[in-house]
């Protein structure tokens, strides 16, 4: 699937160890300035180095979009819940470089995940995003065939608010 962005065309691609930093920095920023993320600490490398060793373990898609050799943004599919009935549905993250948004790279990134999430043989994919109030996330997903399954109100605290989560999905196989 090919996907049009704004300025340079980003190759999307596998995640590799040696992208692991850059993936850590992305996320650290939405840790540590937004609510984007339920997360208060940035996960550490070694975290990070696990995380992409067990979605790809599971033959679960780890992606980054490269912009001439810069990790601009990343997407993955990890498991739903730990339960062994639930290992068809996966749920989705895609997080953005700060300098990066804008240009399409959410897009790309998500149309590759939907494709290679698919692909690995999975049913349902699950999309929780939090609602900041600000509905580019939600518009995303709606653009790619999810819908909404239910809101979760003030289940989140962070930067001194509370926090709903839109739950959304969409099938991967019929």
């Amino acid at each position: 699937m090919r996907i049009a962005v704004a300025g340079p065309q980003p190759i999307i691609r596998a995640a590799t160890p040696e992208d692991v930093k850059a993936v850590a920095e992305i996320y650290a920023h939405y840790v540590t300035t937004s609510v984007a993320t339920f997360d208060e600490t940035p996960r550490t490398l070694d975290d990070w180095r696990c995380r992409l060793e067990e979605l790809t373990g599971r033959g679960l898609p780890f992606l980054v979009a490269d912009l001439s050799g810069e990790v601009a943004g990343y997407a993955c599919a990890g498991p739903w819940r730990p339960k062994p009935a639930y290992r068809h549905t996966v749920e989705d993250t895609i997080y953005i470089a700060p300098g990066h948004l804008g240009r399409g790279l959410g897009k790309a990134l998500l149309g590759t995940l939907v494709a290679e999430s698919t692909r690995a043989g999975m049913r349902r994919m699950i999309a929780v995003i939090a609602d900041t109030g600000d509905g580019a996330s939600a518009a995303l997903h709606h653009r790619f065939g999810f819908t909404e399954a239910g809101r979760l109100t003030d289940v989140g605290y962070k930067h001194g608010r509370w926090i709903d989560t839109l739950l959304m999905q969409r099938p991967l196989m019929v």
